[in-house]
């Protein structure tokens, strides 16, 4: 952060050369850490409603720990995704504070949470290989203060499963679908409910779904209004939609 420019923007304000509102402004754009390797940017709440978020994959793994303790340091919440086991170790090591998911794949540190704001974020999973990616989501949406459901294993091969939480599903106010082989789960659910469906499609699947492709194809093409299709994998892009759906959503669902 740069020093010299807060100390320029405190004298405005003291000076009343600055309103409140403008010296906000100031701070939305005021320089990012520099580390050489990475840029921090520690505005990025200011401006997006959220922390920068660490993708920990293909970083080296003293990169993340830097990373990661810079942004602990400013007092959260912090969130790194896509940590493998070993660069998790590394990290919890070094930042005890911070907690590993390895289902989600996910490091954590929320010393104080956000205060959980109103309206209910539903995961949904299609089966058990999913899941993982599902816990993403759900992770992300819980450290961005909303109240997470999770539903999981209840895909079109058994569809009964999912007709037994009509309830769960009409009462959410944003539903996260996370499906692989021909990715029908989210046609299903869009179908049977009101709220936004955010379609996440996993590359889980035997040899013709091409690595979540297939299930990603069937997501965009499909029949039922409401659906919006994040990347193949990408629980945490669903997850981060979702919270700002809730944010914005004031409507009540029956």
């Amino acid at each position: 952060m740069n020093e010299r420019a807060i100390h320029d923007l405190l004298s405005d304000v003291q000076e009343r050369h600055l309103s409140v509102d403008a010296a906000l402004e100031r701070l939305r754009s005021l320089p990012y850490s520099d580390l050489d390797f990475a840029k921090l940017d520690h505005h990025r709440a200011l401006r997006n409603g959220f922390p920068e978020v660490v993708l920990c994959e293909g970083k080296h793994v003293e990169h993340v720990v830097t990373i990661l303790r810079r942004l602990c340091e400013t007092g959260g919440p912090v969130l790194g995704t896509r940590a493998a086991s070993d660069v998790a170790s590394a990290v919890c090591a070094q930042i005890p504070e911070i907690s590993y998911n390895p289902m989600a794949r996910t490091l954590t540190y929320a010393p104080e949470p956000l205060p959980k704001r109103s309206g209910t974020i539903l995961i949904v999973s299609a089966g058990t290989a999913d899941v993982p990616v599902a816990e993403e989501a759900a992770v992300t949406a819980d450290i961005m203060g909303n109240v997470v459901e999770r539903i999981f294993d209840v895909g079109v091969a058994g569809l009964h499963r999912l007709l037994a939480h009509s309830d769960q599903l009409k009462a959410a106010s944003v539903i996260i679908v996370v499906a692989g082989m021909e990715g029908a789960l989210p046609s299903v659910v869009g179908g049977l409910v009101r709220a936004p469906v955010i379609a996440v499609p996993t590359s889980v699947g035997y040899g013709a779904s091409f690595g979540g492709l297939a299930a990603l194809l069937g997501m965009l093409n499909s029949c039922a209004s409401g659906v919006t299709v994040v990347n193949i994998d990408n629980g945490f892009g669903a997850g981060f939609a979702a919270s700002r759906i809730n944010q914005t959503s004031g409507r009540e669902h029956a």
